[in-house]
């Protein structure tokens, strides 16, 4: 048993150099403990690091900055001139003027090739190993590395093929790359498990369906990377729609009647969820999808009083007016997937005083002025009662108890668009019951496959093969009528596909999904607040420089992306 944790941890670091060129921080096991590893303790363990970095891929300042702060939805600028500057990384992104040195287009990469990395690994540990999970765990690492090369094949539009740890990666493009993940997709199915046997933190068969369904509908994309017009093959589409009709007709899964019970801290059971980053607290998940875009002067645990938002990044007033103009001349609050109002405003003495179990802040899109708990001097005020006083909130946090926390629709690079009260915010992922500091601490699984999604990609493969506007608006309408704990949105009765895009817009904002819809949509290259840059070039981003240099002594190995 100590031989192969030594095996794992050299081979661990020699993939490291081969696929990534960055160090791999591993936890070493005490060596006296090695020896009283069960078989099933060293399965366990070697298939943990395969999923360990997926909280960290999709933080907040990774994989969400390029997926939403790159996009119509989401912008963030530097706050007030001293918060968010880092030196211009945001700007960048939205802009679309990054480059091969900037952080989170190099530090999304570091993770996913890792994970990658993790997963070749355990497909060579996993054999040695006498325990009745090794074959379903080597299905699930080889899902993984699939999973992590199309990340890698949407985002820098590569993967690294590589199964002999000995063996350098061939790096694989367009129709080769597409190709590969499909088949490695395909050929673990039958050797997954479902979900009666594990729960959405792991790759189930379902889980692995939608998968395909999601590379099959951007397999178009992939193929000709820069075409002025995206070419859909009507045997992708057929492909997306056979594995959306098996996942929902297998009845594994249903839509949450409560939308932003999806999002909450005990989402791990939520029945929507068919593929999530498991952040339950005793796996140390990260809570920042949660404070992130909330003010520095908002505090969602009157248990915490340094548990507050950061005034990050806001909707862009482009995307604002998406729903205002479905929804005109009523207000977009009529779709209860836009806001969930837990937090009155209260006008009375009375109505000021809550306990600590009965404060919950606002959830989803926040606008105008905001209300809760006021911390003077390192606490919150209280009533003469005992309870906590909530209301009006000021920037008390930035030295202006003069003003007000008023979130405006317009947000830009501007001095005047970057103050702190700018732009509207979003609170879609609950706040942590047990964050001290916002920064910490998660429980709220992050989703990565959800029915709704299953719905929506079947409605779009249905439109583009052969228009069909039936299918596709009943599809849209399951998933609107599904949301009984309020009032549902409105009934569609009609749709094309500007319908359907804004639809997902609805659905999906803030679930690390924009940037691939607008690609697929043909809207990339739009222009929307701070964003005129039309370079088709863009739609992925450039392979990290320390990656090309970490692997210049290979001759034409690592080519960098056209245009960067």
């Amino acid at each position: 048993m100590r031989n192969i944790l030594y095996k794992l941890l050299i081979l661990c670091g020699l993939l490291t150099i081969l696929l990534s060129c960055t160090d791999l921080k591993e936890v070493v096991l005490d060596e006296s403990l090695t020896s009283t590893l069960t078989d099933k303790e060293a399965a366990d363990g070697i298939i943990a690091p395969v999923y360990a970095l997926l909280p960290n891929m999709y933080r907040h300042t990774n994989y969400f900055a390029l997926q939403e702060i790159s996009t119509d939805e989401a912008i963030l600028p530097y706050r007030g001139g001293t918060d968010w500057g880092d030196n211009g990384i945001y700007l960048e992104l939205h802009r679309h003027t990054f480059s091969s040195t900037s952080a989170n287009v190099r530090n999304t990469w570091d993770d996913i090739v890792q994970s990658l990395s993790r997963a070749v690994l355990a497909m060579n540990t996993l054999p040695d190993i006498a325990d009745g999970n090794t074959t379903v765990y080597i299905a699930e690492a080889r899902g993984m590395r699939a999973y992590y090369n199309m990340m890698l094949l949407d985002l820098y539009g590569l993967s690294f093929k590589k199964d002999d740890p000995g063996n350098t990666s061939e790096v694989l493009r367009g129709v080769d790359a597409l190709n590969y993940i499909q088949s490695e997709f395909e050929a673990v199915l039958p050797n997954l498990q479902n979900k009666s046997q594990v729960g959405p933190g792991r790759l189930t068969q379902l889980g692995l369906k939608g998968l395909l369904a999601r590379l099959h509908l951007n397999a178009a994309v992939y193929r000709d990377r820069y075409a002025v017009d995206i070419a859909f093959q009507d045997e992708d589409l057929d492909k997306v729609i056979d594995y959306c009709d098996e996942i929902i007709a297998s009845g594994d899964y249903q839509l949450s009647n409560d939308y932003f019970d999806i999002f909450g801290n005990n989402n791990h059971d939520n029945p929507e969820l068919i593929f999530a980053i498991d952040q339950r607290p005793d796996l140390n998940g990260h809570n920042r999808m949660a404070y992130f875009s909330l003010s520095g002067d908002q505090y969602p645990l009157a248990q915490f009083p340094s548990a507050n938002g950061t005034d990050g990044p806001g909707i862009t007033s482009d995307f604002y007016q998406t729903w205002v103009e479905a929804y005109a001349p009523a207000d977009p609050t009529i779709d209860p997937r836009f806001h969930l109002q837990n937090l009155e405003i209260y006008s009375t003495g009375r109505d000021t005083c809550l306990t600590a179990e009965d404060f919950k802040i606002n959830r989803g899109i926040l606008r105008g002025q905001q209300y809760g708990l006021i911390r003077e001097g390192g606490v919150f005020l209280q009533c003469e009662d005992g309870k906590y006083q909530v209301g009006a909130l000021t920037n008390l946090s930035r030295n202006r108890p003069d003003k007000f926390v008023f979130f405006t629709e317009n947000i830009d690079f501007t001095a005047e668009g970057s103050d702190y009260s700018t732009g509207y915010r979003v609170e879609k992922y609950e706040f942590s019951s047990v964050s001290s500091s916002g920064r910490n601490n998660g429980e709220a699984d992050i989703v990565i496959l959800r029915l709704a999604d299953v719905y929506l990609m079947r409605a779009e493969a249905l439109l583009r093969k052969n228009n069909d506007v039936a299918g596709a608006l009943a599809a849209v309408n399951t998933v609107r009528a599904a949301r009984t704990s309020r009032t549902p949105p409105p009934t569609m009765t009609e749709m094309n596909l500007d319908l359907l895009y804004r639809e997902r817009g609805f659905e999906f904002y803030w679930e690390h999904l924009r940037r691939s819809d607008m690609i697929r949509f043909g809207e990339y290259e739009g222009t929307w607040t701070e964003k005129t840059n039309s370079d088709p070039m863009k739609r992925i981003f450039p392979i990290p420089q320390t990656a090309i240099d970490g692997a210049s002594n290979l001759d034409g190995y690592l080519v960098q992306n056209p245009s960067y």
